[in-house]
């Protein structure tokens, strides 16, 4: 898929699909929409895009592609940015449907055993639509801090997700196992940032590296 994509856009305009003609700088232009546009640039958001897709780390494209570790940074939140762009677009498509939903807590592993961690989760709702992953961020709780007791903690602890369940096997456990293992990748997630990495990994969850990739080559040049 990656390399037809590469192949097609040299002949078809990468942001309408009209024909393109050749300039002399070495640059194409689009006969309709009069875009030009530069095969390096194109070349560089492609590659890109697959290192996104293949879970690259920022660091390790820059130092493999020798690019700009602000740059290829930058262009990783801009991504992620376009996997909410395609989330939320796909949860137009499947939002009435049936769904089952649970509230998620998470927790950074190296303070899963600190008692009062709990307050300093990170909590959304998982939807899951015919094995179609869709999540929404909910309100920090640490503003409730004060209120709770030990004994309420306690109770609180064993009623919550925060223990991890094992009860069911269905996709939505499925996802929650996949966002634990995938978001340790990054080595540390800001709490203002989580949102973003949280859609990313939706993103991914949903669909196939191919799909991904197309996906995100056609949002990016839609933009």
């Amino acid at each position: 898929m990656l390399q037809r994509i590469c192949v097609l856009w040299l002949t078809e305009c990468i942001y309408c699909s009209n024909f393109v003609y050749h300039l002399g700088d070495g640059r194409l232009k689009c006969h309709k929409c009069h875009k030009k546009i530069s095969k390096k640039k194109i070349n560089k958001i492609i590659t890109l895009i697959d290192a996104f897709v293949e879970d690259e780390t920022a660091l390790q494209t820059s130092k493999r592609l020798h690019f700009s570790y602000l740059s290829v940074q930058k262009s990783f939140l801009y991504f992620r940015v376009l996997c909410s762009i395609i989330s939320q677009d796909e949860y137009e498509k499947v939002k009435n449907l049936p769904c089952e939903y649970e509230e998620y807590f998470y927790i950074e592993n190296s303070k899963k055993k600190i008692k009062r961690s709990i307050f300093e989760a990170i909590n959304f709702l998982t939807f899951d639509y015919n094995n179609h992953i869709y999540t929404i961020l909910l309100p920090p709780i640490i503003n409730y801090e004060d209120s709770f007791s030990d004994k309420d903690f306690k109770k609180f602890k064993r009623d919550s997700k925060l223990i991890k369940v094992n009860k069911f096997h269905n996709n939505i456990n499925k996802f929650w196992n996949y966002l634990e293992k995938n978001i340790l990748h990054y080595k540390g997630v800001d709490k203002d940032k989580f949102g973003y990495f949280l859609k990313e990994l939706e993103f991914k969850y949903n669909h196939s590296k191919e799909e991904a990739k197309d996906l995100l080559i056609k949002e990016y040049f839609k933009q």
